[in-house]
């Protein structure tokens, strides 16, 4: 028998393939699935089944793409009418070897979602794990807004999923959940992507509430919904993604030509650190460090929207393409072969976001300057904690909201360490904002300089 566990960073995605004689089964896999067939290789399995605890929101699902390379069946719950696979119901079980996967329908998060109960066969009939998807995280349960207007409903179906199906399997059993932390789809999970359900049903919060009090508690929490949500719903229930092996891979491009795209249309990304792209960045270009795409490029960025991207290497434009592809960005056309450094060098305009220090900003507050600090973090880090008389507007509600920031002082950009404030800094400046700068360290030079924070908590 195996379990592997493939982690997708960014997206905080949590998919496993597990098997035993000759048999493999994987659990919401991600779109680009290779990663399952070598896994499955190594061990000298094939992959005969493919489960989808739910559909998913925040990436597109590798599930048809994954059949199609190996001949899998895809199985998924019955209370949507997904426009591939087949449905299962409660209690509908499945051999992979010697494992048996027992389902349980436990709606809440959303309608169809199912958590799948493993068994080894061989050493008897109590489970051994259970792959909850978006049911039960380590530390939290699942979010349950997906549905305007009936959040106590669903609040309350989960409620009944996890107290009258998953945690009576018994506290020795594995909880091996579809997210870790840093993942949308929650708040409060853990930093560990393991546990067991005795251990949750002791410290996880949200397991330590009355049924009035976690639907009273799911009601009132304010979830992200980036744009690109409704799209990966699309395409996760019809299945009507486009296949991999169709979209086209960028190419190197001449700065002439990256020029040229650019201005029939092209939206130029910066994927460098931020105190690169505070150095100089292409005009209206939009600024996300690398490690920033899945979790923000889906606000600023549309699927049918062609992209070219500036690098420091090669490298950088596999992995941006990766974190891309997971949530339907597929027209990335090109970079510039020679990165920024063309750009200069064609003696085209740059521009340039000026850094801070903390302590020049803690200054300017205490001198009553006129000047706006924004404050782009989630509305639970604002509240935690920041800076007396800054402003605050979500990363990634900061476009509908541009009206709001005064136009007639300098802005300053703050946010957790300076990435996600690089990224506010430069849609300013493709909107017309000219005094804008950049906190560079932000919250965490704050810490480190003890300055004065106001807290709502």
């Amino acid at each position: 028998m195996f379990l592997t566990k493939v982690r997708s960073e960014g997206l905080a995605h949590l998919s496993y393939i597990v098997g035993d004689k000759g048999q493999a089964a994987v659990i919401d896999p991600r779109r680009d699935c290779q990663e399952y067939i070598e896994i499955a290789y190594a061990q000298g399995t094939a992959i005969t089944h493919i489960f989808e605890t739910h559909k998913h929101e925040d990436f597109i699902s590798g599930a048809q793409e994954l059949s199609r390379r190996t001949g899998a069946t895809i199985h998924h719950g019955a209370n949507l009418d997904f426009g591939f696979g087949s449905p299962v119901h409660e209690d509908d079980e499945f051999f992979v070897g010697n494992l048996l996967l027992r389902v349980l329908e436990t709606p809440g998060h959303t309608d169809e979602s199912i958590s799948l109960v493993l068994t080894d066969t061989t050493t008897g009939s109590n489970p051994v794990a259970v792959f909850t998807g978006d049911a039960l995280f380590v530390g939290d349960v699942g979010r349950t807004d997906f549905y305007p207007g009936q959040e106590e409903a669903k609040a309350d179906l989960l409620y009944a999923s996890l107290t009258e199906k998953i945690l009576p399997l018994g506290d020795h059993v594995i909880v091996y959940p579809g997210h870790g932390a840093g993942s949308v789809c929650g708040s409060g999970m853990a930093e560990r992507e393991f546990s067991t359900l005795g251990l949750e049903r002791l410290n996880n919060p949200m397991l330590q509430l009355s049924r009035s009090d976690f639907v009273k508690r799911k009601s009132l929490e304010n979830h992200v919904k980036p744009p690109y949500f409704s799209v990966m719903e699309e395409y996760n229930a019809r299945g009507n993604a486009p296949r991999l092996d169709e979209c086209a891979l960028p190419t190197p491009m001449a700065v002439d030509d990256f020029a040229q795209a650019k201005q029939d249309g092209m939206q130029v990304v910066d994927l460098r650190m931020p105190e690169a792209i505070a150095g100089a960045l292409i005009p209206s270009s939009l600024a996300i460090p690398l490690s920033m795409i899945p979790a923000y490029a889906g606000f600023f960025l549309k699927p049918s929207q062609k992209i070219g991207l500036i690098v420091d290497s090669y490298e950088q434009v596999k992995t941006a393409m990766r974190h891309f592809q997971r949530i339907g960005l597929d027209h990335v056309i090109g970079f510039i072969e020679e990165g920024l450094h063309a750009w200069e060098a064609s003696g085209r305009c740059f521009e340039r976001i000026p850094t801070v220090h903390v302590r020049d900003v803690v200054r300017r507050i205490q001198n009553e300057d006129k000047v706006t600090i924004l404050d782009i973090r989630k509305e639970n880090e604002f509240q935690a904690g920041h800076l007396r008389g800054s402003m605050h507007v979500f990363l990634g509600h900061l476009e509908e909201r541009l009206e709001e920031i005064p136009k007639d002082r300098p802005v300053i950009t703050f946010c957790g360490s300076g990435r996600r404030a690089i990224v506010a800094a430069s849609v300013l400046k493709k909107h017309g904002f000219e005094e804008v700068e950049n906190c560079l360290g932000s919250m965490q030079a704050c810490a480190a300089n003890g300055c004065p924070v106001v807290s709502y908590s």
